[in-house]
């Protein structure tokens, strides 16, 4: 029944919330069954959770507007946590939390459907729009406004004075390793690792209202048997796609459109037969990232069986990355006729197209990486991005490449000084990539398609800060083949590697130079 209902998402308009909750509802009662959102515009104060066996699809011209004020996504969930609000179990990169409800959200389900008519069927987080009609926004608790908005990356007094006092067990000295030295740690983006990096049941891992962790747009926790297929989503608060712990996820012809900050467009994390296909992808951040959990949070296991093809990103930071947060490992994944099509590679360019990103503190594995046929009409951005190794490293300051500016990139000391605990190395092996096209764009300095070809940087064993001595393996067994990586404007140094040992190059062609040589480093 749509009476009442108003086509608008303005101040005063109707709350469909109820609606499509019941609606939901007597599906799953009866068995399963379609909700469908018709046409029109709706506003939803809250989150869509789907049920087993259950569809909700978003006919053509249907626009969903959800709520931008964030009290509305700590009023449905399970779990009472009192001023901090009703609240679901959640995973904010990659760590475990109670926080906000995502916009759409399942957990533990089976059989579950996200669908749109086409991509006139649009799922919108107003991540930009501001909570009261003026001031912040969603976006804003990224930290990146220097008004003095609260944020994420701010000091919140909400956070105990030490992490003891959540895990009283953790000795003196294992509690100033957690901490580290200031009050950094008590910013809620780094609060939750250290929760998690000191052992604290998700019970006590409690965020929502008074913390600035923003939901992501659409979450499944711990389900089987998952579809989205064929809508679009818009200004989304975080990460667009989440699913965690689920297996047999499919997502095809989803067009992934938000430029928000960690605007991610598809993050599976710790999955297990995972097909991406026919997607697009214009993204504020990463346009597919791999994950598997980070720190101690990863009793859900691996990544592993992954498809990604037939997709195309438009714009973003990485077009297919592994990690950061991959603690739990990654294996076989499988990518293939991929075009990064890099549209405003002249203002805002893709920061690097194939991309691993670990560190001592995530650790993890990846292993059984195969890459093929790939097009970058546009190459990358034809500028450095510089890693910013520890003090004292071997790295030197604005040496590596490695945040931007390579077409393949393997970083295993990613971001070193935001963790405090660095004893968990990384390895990566079997990588295989072939068929790679690059051309070359004018940035006013000449026609380039990167600043290099490759940068590999292995495990740095300075980062390592444990009690045992680090075992530190280099990066092994990678190959690439059969592939154009156009002009570098690093013609001196085409590529960069560090603790790699045996990578091999056929029929590879940079600048024009044909490279069959072996090189460790």
């Amino acid at each position: 029944d749509d009476a009442g209902l108003v086509a608008t998402p303005a101040p005063g308009a109707y709350d469909c919330y109820m609606a499509i909750a019941t609606a939901i509802a007597e599906c799953s009662r009866a068995g399963g069954g379609r909700v469908v959102i018709p046409a029109g515009n709706w506003l939803v104060k809250g989150p869509i959770v789907l049920r087993s066996h259950v569809n909700v699809h978003l006919a053509a011209g249907a626009h969903v507007f959800f709520s931008n004020d964030p009290a509305d996504f700590a009023k449905y969930g399970d779990i009472d946590c009192g001023p901090n609000g009703k609240l679901v179990v959640s995973r904010w990169q990659s760590n475990d939390c109670l926080n906000y409800s995502p916009m759409v959200y399942a957990f533990e389900q089976h059989n579950i459907a996200l669908t749109g008519e086409d991509w006139t069927s649009i799922l919108d987080g107003q991540g930009g729009v501001p909570f009261s009609g003026t001031g912040d926004c969603w976006w804003d608790w990224k930290g990146k406004r220097k008004s003095g908005t609260q944020s994420q990356v701010g000091f919140n007094p909400a956070n105990p004075a030490s992490i003891r006092t959540l895990a009283p067990e953790l000795t003196e000295q294992q509690a100033r390793m957690i901490e580290g030295s200031g009050e950094r740690w008590r910013m809620d983006e780094n609060f939750l690792p250290a929760l998690a990096e000191a052992g604290v049941p998700l019970a006590r891992r409690v965020f929502g209202i008074g913390h600035y962790l923003r939901p992501c747009m659409i979450e499944f926790i711990g389900c089987t048997d998952v579809l989205m297929q064929g809508y679009q989503v818009n200004q989304a608060p975080f990460w667009q796609h989440h699913p965690v712990h689920c297996r047999h996820v499919e997502i095809n012809h989803v067009h992934m459109d938000s430029m928000g900050p960690n605007s991610d467009g598809f993050d599976p994390d710790a999955c297990n037969l995972v097909l991406v296909r026919n997607c697009t992808f214009n993204t504020g951040d990463d346009c597919i990232a791999i994950k598997s959990g980070k720190n101690r949070d990863t009793q859900f296991g691996p990544t592993r069986d992954v498809l990604i093809e037939d997709c195309v990103m438009n714009s973003g930071h990485g077009g297919i990355t592994l990690g950061s947060e991959m603690s739990g490992g990654i294996e076989h994944v499988y990518a293939q006729r991929i075009e990064f099509r890099n549209v405003n590679w002249a203002t805002s360019p893709l920061s690097t197209a194939i991309r691993l990103k670990s560190n001592m503190n995530r650790g993890g594995y990846l292993r059984h990486l195969y890459v093929r046929d790939v097009q970058l009409p546009n190459g990358v951005q034809t500028t450095p991005g510089w890693l910013s190794p520890l003090p004292g490293s071997p790295i030197a300051p604005k040496s590596v490449a490695a945040s931007g500016g390579a077409i393949v990139t393997i970083d295993c000391a990613y971001a070193a000084a935001g963790d405090n605990v660095r004893t968990r190395a990384p390895q990566v092996s079997d990588v295989h990539i072939s068929g790679v096209k690059a051309g070359n764009a004018g940035n006013g300095k000449g026609n380039y398609s990167c600043y290099q070809a490759m940068v590999i940087l292995g495990p740095v064993a300075f980062d390592y800060n444990g009690a045992d001595p680090a075992s530190v393996v280099p990066v092994n067994g990678v190959s690439i083949s059969d592939s154009d990586f156009g002009t570098p404007s690093n013609a001196a140094q085409p590529w960069y590697l560090y603790n790699v040992r045996g990578l091999t190059l056929r029929n590879v062609t940079i600048a024009g130079t044909v490279h069959n040589r072996s090189l460790s480093a």
